[in-house]
């Protein structure tokens, strides 16, 4: 047991966990879980999108996305139509309560990327912009 302390694994399990309770403790007061911010925030990249793109883009099965994308919808963050050229898909649409909620969001987002660059030159915080930009591409 001991020697998987330090194991890299565990570090990234560690920061994917503080930073899933960082994000909930921040958002908790728009009723927003750490589940569900990732969807919000790939709709607000690309807004509009089929149900089963979200899964593929989040890497995220389709029924933990059906049961997260219901959660919003019962929120009114999203809106749920009928695709016009599949009619059994699904086209998921952010709702103006979602939209005034993005600056907040994103400020959530930034902060817990600003919290693990605690320390770092501004050179390494620029290699790490530089290949966050690659990255889109």
């Amino acid at each position: 047991m001991n020697k998987n302390k330090n194991s890299l694994a565990r570090w990234i399990y560690l920061l994917h966990r503080y930073g899933n309770v960082y994000v909930g403790r921040n958002l908790k007061q728009y009723n927003i879980s750490k589940g569900q911010y990732i969807f919000l925030n790939a709709l607000y990249k690309r807004d509009g999108v089929r149900q089963e793109q979200i899964s593929e883009y989040l890497k995220i099965d389709k029924g933990t996305t059906a049961k997260v994308i219901k959660k919003l919808e019962d929120d009114q963050y999203i809106v749920r139509n009928v695709d016009e050229k599949d009619k059994r898909a699904y086209n998921v649409n952010l709702t103006e309560k979602a939209l005034k909620i993005k600056p907040m969001v994103r400020k959530v987002m930034t902060g817990w990327t600003d919290i693990l660059f605690l320390g770092f030159s501004e050179e390494e915080k620029e290699i790490r912009s530089e290949e966050r930009r690659v990255g889109k591409e």
